[in-house]
């Protein structure tokens, strides 16, 4: 553990104009304040912050920063005030030690969405002052370093954590080595076998060709000074934790990689790093693919370098990365790297672009889930590099269309995408991006998105504004349609309906206001029967049967008042959420009836569905519904059951039946096959029941069916 004197001497040897006072006093602070308290190793409690201290002077952070470091438990483990911190250590230190009080109270929490709801809280402080992100992952580091004195379950929560959460966060920022550390110490306690698998496959390496990498140096090293270029060379093997993920990615084994070993050239500035460059391409093979130019296109850390493969020294396949001095500092600390320390300059997250992105993912998404589940999306991915028509750079993850690119250039262009031009060609919206494509987007006021894109979109933030318009266009119908079922139930048993019965039972349903009631009937979530009786709780319900009587499948549908022209099925409002049911593949011309399901709406069933005995004793689901008069051109999916001789050509004319009489093949399944027959499962896009009838009877009349019905 650092003295108290060697760690005012480790900020002041980086920043000389550092307030000796207010370190010290924070130490002695922080001692004083955890007292007798002890950590699970057994070691004092104020050990852990001045660990942490000392993990930030390595950061060449603050003096702020070390004092928020030195206090940042005081206020959650001890009677320390946030007020009481701002009276002794200023305005800029209490917030950060309250923005890391409130994570750590979150932390504690057993409810499901902890971890979620953690990030979330993280997300919000750091957007405020990134250094409550430095310092959060300074004290995760530490924890990670003591891990092995938690007990088992423990440490394989905080372990899958650090790799869910902090590594990637640590690589969002650029501090390659803390992430490189948290995912070495995580990866170990998760994966114990595969750990040491790696890791004594690296030893027997280095014990094989212990020679190989002072050779590999050796030789790059006069390569570099026979062309006039000043470079220092080194050798980095890669991490264990790198290895095993790419083996996962690439479903390779160990030997199949190539760059286990990396060689690192450092130069004195950008042109010598071209220079370096030509050298290697000139005296050795490159191996195909194997490029990356992170300089002209830095990734979106900020990391730049050039890396390359070849065959080089020994015949011996590896990477080698050009850089310069600059480059490397950054490429490994990070932010930390280029901390320019102002007194009383506020450093403010926002700044920083993939900040802003994940704040816009908090603010459409409907839960902590959802929010952890597309940032972590936007955090994992690997990149590729788009241009906009004007040349400006757009990182993406692999994978990415053309709608993500819309929404990284803003949400409301993402919103009114209607087509998008690849390298000054038409392509459909759903064509995967390549590195160095021009993407320009053509809009329309009139579009929205659609919830076809939440199928192939890859980034957090297009998913989550796909999937926050959806919310809202949904709730919409199921507000419409659990205001008419409440309206009907209580209708049916002559009761009172009224919106002051609904306030007073809003507790009831965890809802804030009457609208959340009506969206929670119309999705399902809840009964009309279970509001109804919250309202009349002395109320004894009537016999179901009275209710069922009540749906009466009238030959004339009532009329729908609220829109004039026709509707296509009459009894539903219009723009509710409606879906065709997959076991009877109701079409225009049978009789029909709707059943409210959870989550999606109206169901339409035809009346003799088998189906709908599940739902006999719930008829406050069901809704008397009928066809409309408008004219329907959509087609209809009309299911066929069929026997089909089993000989050349059958299948053709199976199918050139169906075609000359109007009708599309949409979906076939051999359900069966023996010596002479196929048994066959058809869909087959309709008009309506007429339709479907009319390609029975023509199948009928075929010689190469024996049998045809339409399935139920």
């Amino acid at each position: 553990m650092l003295r108290q004197y060697e760690l005012v001497d480790l900020v002041k040897s980086y920043d000389p104009d550092a307030d000796e006072d207010a370190l010290n006093r924070a130490y002695v602070f922080a001692m004083k304040k955890h007292g007798a308290q002890l950590r699970t190793s057994g070691d004092p409690y104020y050990s852990h912050p001045v660990e942490v201290a000392g993990i930030l002077t390595k950061f060449k952070l603050d003096s702020t920063s070390i004092i928020a470091g030195l206090l940042h438990d005081t206020v959650e483990d001890t009677d320390t005030t946030v007020e009481e911190i701002r009276k002794l250590f200023g305005d800029q230190v209490a917030q950060i030690v309250d923005g890391l009080t409130k994570l750590a109270m979150i932390e504690q929490k057993s409810a499901n969405n902890k971890q979620a709801e953690n990030f979330r809280k993280l997300l919000l402080a750091m957007s405020e002052d990134i250094r409550v992100l430095l310092i959060k992952l300074a004290d995760r580091l530490h924890n990670m370093r003591t891990l092995h004195f938690c007990a088992p379950e423990k440490r394989a929560r905080i372990a899958k954590e650090t790799l869910d959460i902090y590594a990637p966060l640590a690589e969002r920022i650029g501090m390659q080595e803390v992430k490189t550390e948290l995912e070495g110490i995580a990866f170990a306690e998760l994966h114990k076998e595969a750990y040491e698998s790696i890791q004594a496959r690296l030893n027997f390496l280095r014990e094989q060709d212990s020679d190989l990498v002072p050779k590999i140096i050796a030789r790059l090293e006069k390569d570099m000074k026979e062309n006039g270029i000043k470079a220092s060379v080194s050798g980095r093997e890669k991490s264990p934790y790198s290895i095993w993920r790419k083996m996962q990615q690439k479903n390779a084994s160990f030997e199949q990689l190539s760059d286990i070993m990396a060689f690192r050239i450092i130069v004195d500035d950008v042109g010598a790093c071209y220079q370096a460059l030509g050298v290697v391409h000139s005296k050795y093979h490159m191996v195909p693919r194997r490029f990356k130019d992170y300089i002209s296109t830095p990734k979106p850390n900020g990391y730049k370098s050039i890396h390359t493969g070849v065959i080089g020294p020994e015949n011996t396949r590896i990477e080698i990365q050009i850089r310069t001095q600059e480059m490397h500092e950054v490429n490994e600390k990070g932010v930390a790297a280029h901390w320019a320390y102002k007194q009383g300059e506020r450093v403010v997250g926002k700044n920083f672009r993939w900040i802003r992105e994940l704040l816009e993912i908090l603010e459409q998404a409907s839960n902590p889930e959802e929010f952890l589940e597309n940032t972590k999306l936007e955090m994992y991915n690997d990149q590729v590099f788009c241009f906009t028509p004007k040349g400006d750079l757009i990182g993406l993850p692999v994978n990415s269309t053309p709608v993500d690119f819309a929404y990284a250039v803003h949400s409301s262009v993402g919103d009114t995408c209607v087509g998008a031009k690849i390298n000054g060609e038409i392509r459909p919206l759903r064509t995967v991006l390549q590195n160095g494509d021009q993407v320009e987007i053509l809009t329309s006021k009139a579009q929205h998105p659609s919830t076809e894109w939440d199928r192939f979109v890859v980034t957090g933030k297009a998913k989550a504004a796909i999937r926050r318009y959806v919310r809202a266009h949904k709730r919409d119908q199921f507000i419409t349609l659990g205001q008419q079922l409440l309206e009907r139930t209580f209708k049916n048993e002559n009761l009172e309906f009224g919106e002051k019965g609904l306030i007073n039972v809003l507790p009831n349903f965890e809802a804030e206001s009457i609208d959340d009631i009506y969206a929670k009937v119309g999705e399902g979530l809840v009964t009309a029967w279970d509001v109804m009786k919250a309202v009349y709780p002395a109320y004894k319900q009537s016999k179901l049967g009275k209710v069922v009587k009540s749906l009466t499948f009238s030959k004339t549908p009532r009329k729908d008042k609220s829109k004039a022209e026709p509707l296509k099925i009459k009894g539903l409002i219009p723009g509710m959420a409606v879906h065709y049911a997959g076991c009877c593949h109701p079409l225009p011309g049978d009789r029909i009836v709707g059943i409210v399901t959870t989550g999606k709406g109206v169901a339409i069933h035809t009346i003799d569905c088998k189906l709908l005995e599940k739902f006999a004793d719930e008829p406050e689901r069901w809704l008397d519904i009928s066809w409309g008069d408008a004219v329907d051109d959509s087609p209809h999916i009309g299911r066929l059951k069929l026997m089909l001789a089993n000989e050349p050509g059958s299948l053709g004319d199976l199918s050139n039946l169906i075609a000359r009489n109007n009708g599309n093949i949409c979906n076939l399944n051999i359900v069966n096959r023996t010596v002479s027959y196929f048994e066959l499962l058809v869909d087959v896009e309709v008009k309506d029941l007429k339709h479907l009838t009319d390609i029975i009877a023509a199948l009928r009349g075929s010689k190469v069916v024996s049998y045809v019905s339409r399935a139920g």
